[in-house]
């Protein structure tokens, strides 16, 4: 039995991840960051199966000590402050945790044992201005954001462990990938969510920012199995993970209410303070690498995602409802 450590277990991808795993028949440790509310909502059902360890990227001795506790075969650091909005508003936070968290990560497999294959999970915002279309491994670096910044710097300190110490370090560049365990700040996951509520009578308008924005978005359980394909191979190699399909939010919220049977014109409304102060107009993906190497290729389409998060949301909510 492998046994995985997974930081930021109790966000999407982690608990995506956590369940991939434990079809695999692995021992599973999550950690999980301190709070004044614990958010265990998407790992609610694997409470009993995972076993939950208090650590903090910004704590480098919490690492060691996990490291210790789950003496793992693999390491998937997917924890980071990933909210690109408040990487403006807490750039040196995101710093921290998004990027030196990385090394403080890297550092301390590093000196526990470094045969431990680690993962990191890289992003499509470092390409932000983009160079060239589609994106691939080798298309240059221009992130618009503080959080493409941080990550930015966990992607080139994974590759410099790599090379100076041989060890098996791999970055995924995931472009956007969604679920119903988005978090409701995300604008995908508000879409969805407001315009369920508004078809059910519990809102009269969604308010969004930047329409235009174009996103190769695909679903979070496809690309966690990439995430552990990586870790498969004999030899460490970054690899870019993405549909390869652009839709723009636009898009997305038409495909939203046309699901709905609403008339999106007369709920949604523009609103300035959402807009970006440097925007990532247009990504797209090229993950022929991982076709090609790893045999991956994602199974949920973009319109099956979107009617999967809408779903869910509607049941959420009616239920919800019906409670009160």
């Amino acid at each position: 039995m492998k046994t995985a450590l997974i930081t930021g277990i109790t966000g999407q991808d982690g608990s995506y991840l956590a369940e991939f795993l434990l079809k695999k028949k692995y021992h599973v440790f999550g950690l999980e960051r301190r709070t004044s509310k614990r958010n265990r909502e998407s790992i609610e059902h694997l409470i009993d199966k995972v076993e939950l360890l208090s650590g903090d990227l910004l704590d480098a001795e919490s690492i060691t000590r996990a490291l210790k506790q789950s003496k793992p075969d693999e390491v998937y650091n997917l924890a980071s402050q990933s909210f690109i909005p408040d990487s403006w508003r807490q750039p040196v936070y995101t710093g921290e945790a998004t990027g030196l968290g990385v090394t403080r990560m890297l550092e301390a497999v590093r000196e526990f044992d470094p045969n431990i294959k680690f993962y990191q999970a890289s992003t499509s915002e470092m390409f932000g201005k983009v160079r060239a279309t589609p994106q691939n491994e080798g298309t240059p670096f221009h992130p618009r954001s503080p959080y493409g910044v941080a990550k930015l710097y966990g992607h080139w300190i994974t590759i410099n462990y790599r090379e100076s110490y041989g060890m098996f370090a791999v970055s995924g560049i995931l472009f956007n990938h969604e679920s119903p365990r988005r978090g409701l700040e995300f604008v995908t996951r508000k879409i969805t969510h407001t315009a369920a509520k508004i078809k059910l009578g519990l809102a009269k308008e969604l308010r969004l920012g930047n329409t235009s924005a174009e996103r190769d978005w695909g679903f979070a359980g496809d690309y966690v199995e990439a995430m552990w394909l990586m870790l498969q191979q004999e030899k460490p190699q970054d690899y870019v993970i993405a549909s390869g399909e652009t839709h723009s939010v636009e898009d997305f919220v038409q495909a939203t209410f046309k699901y709905l049977k609403l008339d999106p014109k007369k709920y949604v409304k523009i609103d300035k303070k959402f807009f970006r102060p440097a925007e990532t107009d247009y990504l797209r993906g090229d993950a022929g690498k991982a076709r090609r190497e790893l045999g991956w290729k994602p199974k949920v389409g973009f319109e099956k995602l979107v009617q999967m998060m809408v779903d869910a949301d509607l049941a959420a909510l009616s239920s919800s409802k019906i409670s009160k």
